[in-house]
C-alpha cells in the first residue's frame, strides 16, 4: 500500500480522498450546526496524526475554510468585532509562541467546557462589557489557546451568537474572526519553525472541499428557520460542554 500519496507522509490515497471529504462534511455540518465543525474534523484528524503535526495542519486547513466561507458571506460580517478581535489575537499568538506550554488537559477541557456552559445558557454574559473590550479579549484568549487545542471556534461562538442579530452574521463573523485567529497561530508556528511542506497537498485538499461544503452550506442556511437555527445552535454547544466536562471527570479519577 502506498503511504506517501502526492508525498504526504503516511497517506495512502484512501486516507487522502477520505480526509477530504470529512472536510467537505463537516465544512457543511459547522455551518448549519453554528459551531463544532473545527471540533468533528479535529477528532478525525487526530486518529492519523501525532499533536505536532495535528494542530498545524488543523490551523491551515481551518484557516483555508473559514477565509472562504467569509469571503463568500462577507456582507453578512459584523465588522466591527475585526479590528479589535485582530488585536487581541495578535497579543495571544505571541503569548502562546512565546511559552508554547499549557495547562493540565484535565484542567483545560473543564474550564473550556464550564465557560462554554455558562455563556450559552446566560447570554447576557456574553454582552458585558463594550464590544470593542469583549471582542478584543476573546481574540487573544482564543488565539493563545488555539496554540495548544488548536479547535476553539466553540469558545468564540457563544459571544458571537450574543451579538448577532441574525443566523447569517453568526456564521459570516465567526468564519471571519476564526480566520483571523488561525492567521496569527500559522505566522507564530512558522517562526517556531513548524515544517508543513510535505502536508501541503493533502491541506490543499481540505481547503478545496472544505470552500465546496461553504457554499453548500451557506445556501441550505437560506432555508433554515432562524429559530431552528438558534436551538441547535445551543443544544449543539450543550454537548459539547458536557462532553468536555465528562472527559475532565473521567481524567481525573471522579466518575
Amino acid at each position: 500500500m502506498d503511504t506517501a500519496f502526492l508525498g504526504v507522509p503516511d497517506v495512502d490515497a484512501w486516507l487522502f480522498a477520505g480526509l477530504a471529504l470529512a472536510s467537505f462534511c463537516t465544512t457543511i455540518l459547522g455551518i448549519l450546526w453554528g459551531a463544532a465543525g473545527g471540533v468533528l474534523l479535529l477528532a478525525i484528524l487526530a486518529l492519523f496524526f501525532p499533536p505536532a503535526i495535528l494542530v498545524p495542519v488543523h490551523t491551515f486547513v481551518q484557516l483555508g475554510g473559514n477565509a472562504a466561507r467569509a469571503t463568500i458571506m462577507r456582507r453578512y460580517v459584523m465588522r466591527g468585532a475585526m479590528l479589535p478581535f485582530a488585536a487581541g489575537a495578535a497579543l495571544g499568538a505571541a503569548a502562546g509562541g512565546l511559552t508554547f506550554i499549557s495547562l493540565p488537559t484535565v484542567a483545560l477541557q473543564g474550564i473550556l467546557g464550564g465557560f462554554i456552559l455558562f455563556v450559552t445558557w446566560m447570554p447576557r454574559f456574553g454582552r458585558m462589557g463594550s464590544e470593542r473590550n469583549r471582542f478584543a479579549l476573546l481574540g487573544l484568549g482564543a488565539t493563545f489557546l488555539g496554540m495548544f487545542v488548536s479547535a476553539t471556534g466553540n469558545l468564540v461562538t457563544p459571544f458571537v451568537a450574543s451579538a448577532s442579530p441574525d443566523r447569517r452574521n453568526h456564521v459570516a463573523t465567526l468564519s471571519a474572526l476564526m480566520t483571523v485567529s488561525h492567521l496569527a497561530k500559522l505566522i507564530a508556528f512558522g517562526v517556531l519553525g513548524v515544517a508543513l511542506a510535505a502536508y501541503l497537498p493533502l491541506v490543499a485538499a481540505m481547503i478545496a472541499t472544505a470552500t465546496a461544503g461553504s457554499w453548500v452550506g451557506f445556501r441550505l442556511l437560506h432555508r433554515m428557520p432562524e429559530r431552528g437555527f438558534r436551538i441547535i445552535l445551543q443544544a449543539v454547544l450543550t454537548v459539547l460542554a458536557l462532553r468536555l466536562l465528562w472527559s475532565a471527570a473521567a481524567k481525573a479519577g471522579w466518575l
